[in-house]
């Protein structure tokens, strides 16, 4: 049901009005738009135009009047001015006096009078838009500047020349914006198809491809050569496939290990506890080494067995909580030497643990995160050796108000640099061959869970490793 949801959502996502389409219609729009724009001042211009054509020509007629004598312009000649002119009637003044041409009487009235002398581009643009609009069915009057002398020139005409010839210069503009969106879109459709929308198709592609098996490799987006945004989206696309793919290998590895640890954990806990039921017998043995030993053993045994009890629990992140209690700390480092396996004397032991220092903590689990630093450095120093003087682990201890300071260092090779980075993650800070990388984590999370801090001690790496532990008392038993 959830396959055929999906697959239903992807078909209803994937439209024929995509992203092209769209970029094609919003082309032509916004040129459609810019015609406009350049269309409504073209047009008054050309009104404009047309009237001073008509004014001039009404001017030329003019100088025909004033060379010629007196009442001896025929009437037929004063007709074929005027319909050259296009105008019923010309008047002309000058040097004090006006001029009529007219063929018939002059109309007793005029709807309007446009007076190009005194007209701005908005009083053009309005005054085209009326004509267009609201067309006059009386004549008009007309006054231009008047030239050779001449104070100005106004003719009467009818509009609807005027007004056919806006109309057809419309359809022209009409036309010509038509072809130019028309090739503007597909040039712009052509380039949008080729620059932007075929990459981003070939990553919403890799995405749908990735999300089918995010742990093939195989699937990871190869990024292009191209330096601009899709190039950049391609390699953060490439780069985040590329962790996740790892970040799922792990998780999936960690799957598996966690299923074999709760097998061999169960075996393990029953062994321990046999084991524990034979050291128990030791009790009753009058050996002294024996009875010196036995106590130790069976303690030591306890805690393995709770120890296993408790494996799983980082992974369900239920580690139980700490039962905190105030107790001296140099009587259990003085036991980390045995229970660390230090008694033979290769490695030297160096306690600086003031004799009377108390800390407010969870014995055994104090015990647990000690024994993995201690148990840390001593293969350490097994396996690459000191770096200066015989090897060496050294435990001091100091109170300072509240809060008490664990440092535990070694003279070893110390920590690489690509391995402090992720020291306390788990499964991932070992630091040498064969470590499982749980020690330092399981031993971090103790620690907070104390309220303290574990990490690595950046002032004494000079020399081995030292780990600084940090854990203040508890509220109520403070007295700093």
């Amino acid at each position: 049901m959830a396959a055929a949801g999906q697959k239903e959502g992807s078909a209803r996502r994937e439209s024929p009005f995509g992203l092209s389409a769209r970029l094609l219609i919003l082309t032509v729009l916004f040129v459609m738009i810019a015609e406009v724009l350049i269309y409504v001042p073209s047009v008054a211009n050309f009104r404009r135009n047309w009237l001073s054509d008509r004014l001039a020509a009404a001017q030329i007629a003019a100088l025909v009047l004033d060379a010629a004598p007196a009442e001896s312009l025929p009437a037929s000649l004063q007709a074929q001015l005027l319909e050259g002119v296009g105008a019923l009637a010309v008047a002309v003044k000058g040097g004090g006096t006006r001029r009529l041409l007219a063929v018939e009487d002059v109309p007793p009235e005029v709807e309007r009078t446009v007076d190009l002398r005194q007209q701005t581009w908005l009083t053009l643009i309005q005054d085209a838009a009326t004509t267009l609009a609201l067309p006059a069915e009386k004549p008009i009057r007309v006054v231009g500047h008047g030239m050779g002398g001449a104070d100005f020139v106004e003719i009467i005409l009818d509009q609807a020349p005027l007004r056919a010839a806006m109309l057809e210069f419309s359809r022209n503009i009409l036309i010509l914006s038509l072809i130019i969106s028309g090739i503007t879109a597909s040039l712009v459709y052509l380039a949008l198809q080729f620059v932007i929308v075929r990459p981003v198709r070939r990553l919403t592609g890799s995405i749908a491809a990735f999300a089918e098996a995010p742990e093939d490799a195989s699937r990871i987006i190869t990024p292009s050569e191209r330096t601009d945004e899709i190039g950049l989206a391609e390699r953060s696309l490439a780069d985040m496939e590329t962790a996740l793919v790892d970040e799922l290998r792990q998780k999936r590895h960690l799957a598996e290990l966690g299923l074999a640890v709760s097998k061999i954990n169960h075996e393990l806990r029953n062994m321990l506890t046999t084991a524990q039921l034979l050291v128990d017998r030791l009790e009753g043995v009058a050996d002294p080494a024996v009875q010196r030993v036995a106590p130790r053993l069976v303690a030591t045994l306890g805690r393995a067995i709770e120890f296993c009890q408790a494996t799983l629990a980082y992974g369900r992140a239920a580690e139980r909580l700490p039962q905190r209690q105030r107790f001296a700390l140099a009587p259990m480092i003085a036991e980390l030497r045995e229970l660390t396996g230090l008694a033979d004397g290769a490695i030297s032991f160096v306690s600086d643990v003031p004799a009377d220092l108390e800390v407010d903590a969870d014995p055994d689990q104090l015990s647990r995160v000690l024994v993995n630093l201690i148990r840390n450095a001593t293969q350490a120093l097994s396996q690459a050796g000191a770096t200066d003087g015989p090897p060496c682990i050294t435990i001091r201890a100091r109170r300072e108000g509240s809060v008490v300071t664990i440092l535990v260092s070694d003279n070893g090779p110390g920590v690489p640099e690509q391995t402090r980075a992720r020291l306390f993650s788990a499964f991932r800070g070992a630091g040498r061959p064969g470590g499982a990388g749980l020690g330092l984590a399981i031993s971090a999370e103790l620690v907070r869970l104390h309220g303290g801090s574990l990490a690595l001690d950046p002032g004494h790496s000079h020399s081995g490793a030292t780990f600084r532990i940090v854990i203040p008392d508890r509220a109520k038993t403070r007295t700093g």
